[in-house]
């Protein structure tokens, strides 16, 4: 059986390398001689012999033989008459091909036969041996590859020169042609195919299939991959030619990384993106005019001005005329100390409040009326459709009519009134405020109010700056509640925040009410609870030795219980005596256990009783000891007559061994008649004793 499964496996395996396979068996034939125009019989052929070749490819044979043709077979036309040659330019096709669709086995077979055609077109019988010229058999041992093998074959007065091979086709390889190889350049491989049949990848190609490329030389294999050779995409987070720099938080300005989003500040710079500028007057000078600037932390500084200078930066020099003091067109000039203001004609007053024209002075333009006022020290003029002004003095135009909102500065062009706004504002009046709310300048949830050019953010807690684009530490958010204390800064490289809760909350924020317990001193009710904890530990105590307590008494109420149970049952034992028993027991005060190997005797005959008599030895000296064993030496046979004795005379057998200092075992036998009741008692009252009852 193994040799027919060997067999089995051996022949499956070649079967399977050589039919999967494509190649092709080539024949070429060089030059055929027949000068004397002899056919294979010896008679010559009619004129010439024109000639023409079968070729038959079969399996190797040791004896080539006629017969089939399993590797394939081919007929030529007619190549030529007599002899005929290549070189000569004879007909002959180059080459001969016999395509295999199989594993080349290595060897074969082939036969070359030369017949003549009597006619010029291809004969199709040729099994007429009347026509053969010539008959040529090889064998040989054949690789695949593309070299010539050469040979030379003589048949009486023929001879035949040709060359032959074994090619695999496109795509196949191996020894046999069996191994297919197909190059390819696509996504599922880049190679192609070596002499073997071995894959060879591509240049920039690796892997089995070649599906994987070689990233350029130095790209980090943990921080970048590729999808083509050569290249080295970057994963998240990492940049550069090799993958190798990590990526700064993209909010972080004056710091560095070691991982990925990482910001730590350089040496002077602080904050959560190191944007803020610790020490601020000494890199920025951010004070002029002599003030003093002082460093406020987190990228901030204050200026304290001299006298005469305002403004965040002390940059604005105090002026009295700042606030237009003088009146009615006055000019104010600063002094070193205070103002003055130069009147116009017609006014006067430290601030040109008041007027020196009366209405006895016609001081109303174009015909306006004057009124008195102020008891004839001041008056007001009506002016007449068309002009305004304190005198009348200005013609009313597109400008006066309809004057630019806001400030704004009315122009007349062409006739046409034109309003020039100020930074802020639009419209054709200047009328609209320009809403620089409307980009959502403020980040981190900060509402934005429009001001004029200008916009202002109320920032979260948590956050400050113009756009409230600044993390302040975490205790500016105020994250304890009910009162609670916030310590620590929060924020990378600071001690983080913790709460301090006042007294009835607890919590990592102070968020849950306390439930305390009073301590010592405190008086509820008017009673001290200085030991209220330890009178909780020491009910808890109690609770449990009181459970520990009743567990114990339980065990102790079922031992009682099952040793009642165990008398009682001795009681009805002994109940069931019957007084011949009962004459025979061993009374307990004549007992005593040493705990000593002691002897279990049954004292019945074999002729009184249909048990057979045997004496037992019981050990109680080992639990793990139970084994009886059979002692019949001479004692037995004394206590066999000493049994009989009994039986006759009636005489309790408790007293002849009451002065044995070991455990008896009396066995009392009924008669043959009875239903064959076999008992034993051992008795004891102490608690050595043995307290044994069995009936059989």
């Amino acid at each position: 059986m193994a040799v027919w499964f060997t067999f089995i496996i051996a022949f499956s395996t070649t079967i399977l390398t050589q039919v999967f396979g494509s190649g092709v068996f080539e024949l070429d034939l060089h030059e055929f001689t027949n000068s004397k125009g002899f056919l294979a019989n010896g008679n010559s052929c009619r004129l010439n012999c024109r000639t023409f070749f079968r070729v038959c490819l079969k399996n190797y044979q040791a004896v080539v033989s006629p017969g089939d043709c399993i590797f394939g077979s081919a007929v030529t036309p007619v190549l030529g008459t007599n002899s005929f040659s290549v070189k000569n330019g004879g007909t002959i096709g180059r080459p001969i091909r016999l395509p295999f669709n199989f594993g080349w086995p290595g060897s074969f077979s082939m036969i070359i036969e030369a017949w003549y055609s009597p006619s010029a077109d291809l004969p199709v019988d040729t099994s007429n041996p009347e026509m053969l010229i010539s008959f040529f058999a090889i064998q040989r041992q054949l690789g695949v590859g593309t070299a010539w093998s050469q040979n030379i074959e003589s048949v009486r007065q023929t001879e035949l020169r040709y060359s032959y091979r074994f090619i695999c086709n496109d795509n196949y390889y191996g020894e046999s042609c069996s191994k297919i190889c197909t190059p390819r350049d696509d996504r599922f491989g880049h190679y192609t195919c070596d002499r073997d049949g071995q894959l060879s990848c591509l240049p920039g190609w690796k892997g089995e299939y070649c599906e994987e490329p070689i990233c350029l030389v130095g790209c980090s294999e943990g921080n970048g991959n590729c999808s083509s050779p050569g290249e080295c995409v970057c994963r998240e987070g990492w940049q550069g030619l090799f993958c190798d720099e990590c990526k700064k938080y993209p909010a972080c300005k004056h710091g560095t990384c070691q991982q990925p989003w990482q910001c730590n500040c350089k040496e002077g710079w602080g904050g959560l993106f190191c944007d803020q500028d610790l020490n601020f007057c000494t890199h920025h000078r951010p004070c002029v005019n002599g003030a003093t600037c002082m460093n406020t932390g987190q990228g901030s500084f204050t200026c304290t001005c001299p006298p005469g200078f305002t403004g965040l930066n002390c940059e604005l020099e105090l002026q009295e005329c700042d606030s237009n003091p003088c009146r009615y067109g006055g000019l104010c000039t600063n002094l070193d100390v205070g103002y003055r203001c130069s009147c116009p004609q017609g006014f006067e007053g430290s601030h040109c409040e008041h007027s020196l024209l009366t209405c006895a002075d016609s001081p109303c333009f174009h015909s306006g009326q004057c009124h008195q006022k102020d008891n004839g020290r001041s008056y007001t003029c009506e002016c007449p459709p068309g002009y305004t002004g304190l005198n009348c003095e200005k013609r009313v135009d597109k400008c006066t009519s309809l004057p630019c909102a806001n400030g704004g500065l009315c122009l007349i062009h062409g006739g046409v009134r034109l309003c020039s706004c100020r930074s802020g504002f639009t419209g054709q009046r200047c009328e609209i405020n320009i809403n620089e709310c409307a980009g959502n300048p403020c980040t981190n949830g900060g509402t934005c109010l429009d001001r004029i050019n200008d916009y202002t953010c109320a920032c979260t807690p948590g956050y400050a700056g113009r756009n409230c684009d600044r993390i302040l530490d975490e205790c500016s958010m105020h994250p304890c509640l009910n009162g609670g204390l916030c310590t620590g800064e929060g924020g990378p490289g600071k001690s983080p925040t913790t709460c301090i809760c006042p007294a009835g909350f607890t919590g990592p924020r102070c968020q849950f009410f306390a439930v305390t317990l009073p301590v010592g001193g405190e008086r509820i009710n008017g009673e001290s609870q200085d030991g209220f904890q330890w009178a909780a530990v020491s009910l808890a105590v109690g609770l449990v030795a009181f459970l520990v307590l009743l567990c114990m008494v339980g065990l102790a109420l079922r031992h009682i219980h099952r040793q009642i149970g165990r008398d009682r049952g001795d009681r009805e034992t002994m109940n069931n005596l019957s007084d011949v028993q009962k004459d025979n027991l061993i009374p307990a005060s004549q007992l005593k256990n040493t705990n000593q190997k002691v002897v279990l005797e049954v004292d019945c005959e074999s002729e009184k009783s249909n048990f057979i008599h045997k004496n037992y030895h019981l050990d109680y000296s080992t639990a793990k000891s139970k084994e009886f064993k059979d002692d019949k030496s001479q004692e037995d046979k004394r206590l066999n007559h000493i049994y009989d004795k009994c039986l006759e005379e009636k005489i309790p057998m408790s007293g002849m061994y009451s002065e044995k200092e070991e455990c008896r075992i009396s066995t009392i036998c009924s008669p043959r008649d009875s239903q064959i009741y076999q008992s034993v008692f051992v008795i004891g009252e102490e608690k050595r004793e043995c307290v044994i009852a069995t009936e059989v």
